[in-house]
Order: C-alpha cells, then structure tokens, then sequence
C-alpha cells in the first residue's frame, strides 16, 4: 500500500464505480477540467417537487452540508456554501455515470417538451440559529448578513433552476449553455437577520424561445410573522438564455406549463416584464431631445460651476468623478462556473461589496442596503481575464431627509492589454441609504451633479429606468 500504484490497484478493486470512471476517462481524449464540465451538462439537477422523474428527489437543501463532503470531483469551479451544498444535491447523478452515449447535437422542436414551475423548484435552508460556522461565513462587520453573498447565492440557485428546466424527462440535460441576461430589480422588503434560519427558493415563471424568467424568494421567519408573506424578506427576477454549446447562438428550451392561479399570474407580469424590456431596448437607440435636452442642461449647470468655478460651487454638491473607486483583479480559474467562464455570482458579488464601499466611503457611515436596481451581463468574463470594476455615486434623492437615498453604478471592463482594447462586460446599479442615527448634529448627504454630458445622459437614462 505504500506505492502509488499499489494504493489506486486497491482502491478500484474495492470501488468498482471508481474503476469505471477511471476507464472512462482513459478513453476521454479532452483535458480532465474539459470532462468535468462535459459530464455536469450532461447531466439532471433535482431537488425538491419532482415526483415523476427516475432520480428520486431530495428534501431541502442544506446550505451548511457544504464540508461534508469532499470536492475534487469538481476541480476548478467556483465554491461557496451553497454552492458546494447544490454540487451535493448532484452528487449521486456523478456516481453513476452513464454509459450510454449522448446526443451532442442540440434540441430540436419535437425534443422539447412543457414542465411546469413545480418541475424547476428548488430551495436552500440556511440554517443560521444553529450552524456557528455557516452564520459565520455570511456574518458582516456589524453582525449583520453580507448582502454580496446572499445575491452570489441567489444566482447560483437560479443556475440550478434553470438547468432543471431545461433537462429532458430522462434526466439528462441538453447540450446547452445556460447563462445569466439580466436582474431585474431586487427590493430588501425587511431586515435579513444573522442568527435567524434563512430559505431561498424559486422557480421558472416564464419562458421564451430560447430565454427563461426565474422568481426567487429569500424568506426569513420572525415571532411576529404569522404567515408567508410576512416573513417575505427580498424577491428577485433573474432572465436567463440558453446557447448551442457548439455554436454560441441561441436555442429553443422547453416551455412552460403554469398550473396554479399565482404560476399563471406569475407568468402574465414576467410577460409584461419581457414586452417592456423590449420597448425599452427600443427607446435606447432615441437620440436625447426636447425636454430631454432641457433637462440634461440642468444636470448639468451646477456641474459646470464645479468644473469653471469651483470657488463659487456649492458645498452641499459634490461632482460624480469625486466619488469614484475602482478594484482590478486577474480572474482565476477558481472562480469558473461549469461552463468554464467566471461564475456570474461572484461578478455580483464583487461588484456590490464595491458598491456599498463606495456609499460608505460617501456617506461617511455604514450604508444600508435597499435594493439591486439592475444588472447587465453584457459580455462573458473568461478565465485569466484583466477584470476592473469601477463604481460612483450616481444621483442622490434627498426629498426625504429621514432616509435619503444614495444610487451607485458599478461598471466592469474586460481589459486585454495584449491587445489594447477594453470592453463592459457588466453593468450594475445599487441603492443605499443610511441609519437615521448617522444623520444628527446637522449631518446631510450631499447632491451629487454630473460633470460631463457623458454623466449626465447616464443619470438621466437611469433616472427614467426607475420611473418606468
């Protein structure tokens, strides 16, 4: 047993399963990283509310069993609680792997097939009130939960929803892949404590031909809450689309069935949602005029007193590029998703930890969160990617003075310097504000006014995106 090989001989003859695998992948002729990410898309995700498939289902998932296992049969993909806790979920599906050969080529229409949302939920217990080392992974400075992870958590699971909804009824999944569009806005309906258990669970609630709208819902019970709504804590919308693996286009997905009366209202308002994202990719392409161009001068006068006067400015106002930070990271392998590109989640993550620096940094005490506006995945990040966030504060809402509202925009950039070019490949926009205790002895938030058009064509184009 002290060789090498002599360890492995007895290691296949006690597992034969393992001995399979082996001699699958001899005969596998792409790089172990390749074969991994082959097999996790070919392959079923389930969890709760699937009685009529042939892999029998699981109860809740537990987001704390992320160490009870190890996980190098997944080297080089991003790892969190939850998300270790949804590998697990996967986990027997890779412990008897197949041996018969799959259909690479991607679905046609005759493949597809209708589920309904029941077919797609999945949910994920924290439990906080008893896991010291789970609670301490999401607690924050102030012992408060880190926002960041909770919405790195929530675009994990709508992966695993999404890839739910999109395998096939012999419980293997089509040669898809699966990718986050968008966020629509995220609002904080109460507090997210700590030391309280925690559940997130969602659902697709709406499909298009080759995109899907995922519903999730972060839940909290308190002693006051008497029933679901009101332990309600935060609802989010997720688009995601799915593309030929082979050619990057996009490609039909299974429809959607809704059974109940709120499946189908869910699915009126997504429809609703997907018609209003298209007028307004429409209404982009407008150039600014009329009132439009009146009130872009507006922004802009204060700005320019900054900019030519700076004596005679207002102290109350301070300019857009004032309030700036940045980060730059080179993305690691680590930080993949099962496609080999970097793990959304850890995109928003990143993005909202600088955000809320950024609003702290401006507001002069700790920010508290409100809501996700929006997210834009424009562009894929890759692995070994030159990734720089850039944030600011927007625009300020100070008609209540209680609890003014302090709007940040972080921008990500892809930056190949080999090649001299530099793309967006996210845009996100947050809303903060602060505990009323920080704004005594006269304290205010200041106005925040553009410097540039360039600035203030994005207030403008933000401000109207949260009227609408």
């Amino acid at each position: 047993m002290g060789r090498p090989s002599s360890r492995l001989h007895f290691f296949t003859k006690r597992c034969p399963k393992f001995s399979n695998f082996l001699l699958g992948l001899a005969n596998y002729e792409k790089p172990f990283f390749a074969f991994c990410d082959e097999m996790v898309s070919q392959t079923r995700i389930f969890s709760v509310g699937q009685n009529s498939d042939p892999v029998p289902d699981v109860a809740t998932i537990d987001a704390g069993c992320s160490i009870r296992k190890p996980i190098s049969l997944w080297p080089g993909m991003y790892h969190s609680p939850v998300t270790n806790a949804l590998w697990e979920a996967r986990s027997s599906i890779f412990e008897r792997l197949s041996s018969a050969p799959v259909d690479p080529s991607p679905p046609t229409a005759t493949d597809l097939i209708a589920k309904t949302p029941s077919k797609s939920r999945t949910s994920v217990l924290y439990k906080f009130s008893s896991d010291y080392v789970l609670r301490e992974q999401y607690r924050n400075p102030w012992n408060e939960i880190r926002m960041g992870k909770l919405l790195e958590d929530l675009d994990a699971l709508a992966g695993t929803i999404s890839f739910k909804h999109c395998s096939s009824n012999d419980g293997t999944t089509r040669p898809l892949i699966l990718v986050t569009a968008s966020v629509d806005k995220m609002l904080l309906k109460k507090p997210i404590l700590i030391d309280t258990n925690l559940t997130i669970e969602g659902a697709v609630t709406w499909v298009g031909r080759s995109s899907m709208e995922i519903q999730l819902e972060v839940m909290q019970s308190s002693p006051e809450a008497s029933s679901t709504s009101q332990s309600l804590a935060l609802t989010a919308n997720f688009t995601f689309v799915a593309r030929d693996s082979k050619t990057g286009k996009s490609a039909p997905i299974n429809q959607i069935s809704p059974e109940t009366e709120k499946e189908k209202l869910l699915w009126e308002e997504a429809e609703e949602r997907n018609k209003m994202r298209k007028i307004k990719k429409g209404e982009q392409k407008k150039e600014i005029q009329g009132e439009e161009v009146k009130g872009l001068n507006e922004l802009l006068a204060e700005g320019r007193i900054f900019c030519d006067m700076p004596a005679l400015a207002y102290r109350d106002s301070i300019l857009i590029m004032d309030t700036c930070l940045q980060n730059s990271l080179i993305c690691q392998p680590q930080q993949r998703n099962i496609h080999g590109r970097i793990f959304g989640g850890f995109l928003m993550r990143r993005a909202f930890e600088l955000a809320y620096a950024t609003a702290y940094a401006f507001a002069g005490s700790a920010p508290c969160f409100v809501e996700v506006d929006h997210v834009d995945f424009l562009k894929p990040v890759d692995v070994g990617n030159f990734l720089r966030l850039k944030s600011c504060v927007l625009y300020t809402e100070l008609e209540n003075l209680g609890r003014p509202l302090i709007n940040v925009e972080v921008i990500a950039h892809v930056m190949r310097p080999e090649l001299r070019s530099s793309e967006v490949s996210n845009n996100f926009y947050f809303t903060f504000t602060v505990q009323q205790d920080s704004l005594k002895n006269g304290k205010r938030i200041r106005n925040v006014v553009p410097g540039t058009e360039e600035e203030a064509r994005r207030v403008i184009e933000r401000m109207d995106a949260e009227k609408s």
